[in-house]
């Protein structure tokens, strides 16, 4: 049971309410997100935007935001975004060496192994070795390593808010909560 109760979406009003209209699925992380209200609407759109309107492809993004939810024991967002993962193409085998904290494991491609050996510096010691960034830069570019960063600190975040609050599990929504990509002029 979560340690503060959910917002009802029926109950919010103004930005808040608009929000919760817009999403395709009211999930609890949300409802626990919406005590926040100041913070709530940006954070939804920083959500958005990293899953829909990156460089960052969505098969590297998930596979960070699953080594956030696993080194972070972020087991809500190990719920969620396992069937994202998959849907965008994370075959089993990656995903049981992430559980098992292998970013060695000879089921990643060389740019995969940047990423995750990338990703583990940031989550765990905020600071990235020259050779580890500059294995980054072999594979990806500028904007993608920002992306990365971006992206692990949001996950960082969503962790904390669902193991601090003891989120209720909600069914896993897979794709549904991930956004068309967004284009230019939208």
């Amino acid at each position: 049971m979560s340690r503060i109760p959910q917002i009802d979406p029926a109950r919010t009003t103004g930005k808040v309410a608009d929000v919760f209209a817009k999403l395709p699925v009211h999930l609890n992380i949300f409802k626990m997100m919406a005590h926040a209200q100041t913070c709530f609407v940006p954070q939804i759109k920083l959500g958005t935007a990293i899953l829909s309107a990156q460089d960052l492809s969505a098969s590297n993004r998930e596979l960070l935001i699953l080594q956030v939810a696993n080194l972070q024991g972020g087991a809500y967002e190990w719920h969620q975004h396992v069937p994202i993962a998959q849907s965008v193409g994370i075959s089993d085998g990656k995903i049981d060496a992430l559980a098992q904290n292998q970013p060695d494991s000879d089921v990643f491609e060389a740019a995969e192994m940047a990423l995750l050996h990338f990703g583990r510096q940031v989550i765990e010691n905020v600071r990235v070795d020259d050779d580890v960034f500059a294995a980054m830069q072999a594979h990806f570019s500028e904007q993608e390593i920002v992306e990365a960063i971006l992206t692990i600190g949001f996950y960082m975040t969503m962790a904390r808010l669902t193991e601090v609050t003891q989120t209720d599990m909600d069914p896993p929504a897979g794709i549904s909560v991930v956004p068309p990509r967004i284009t230019e002029g939208q």
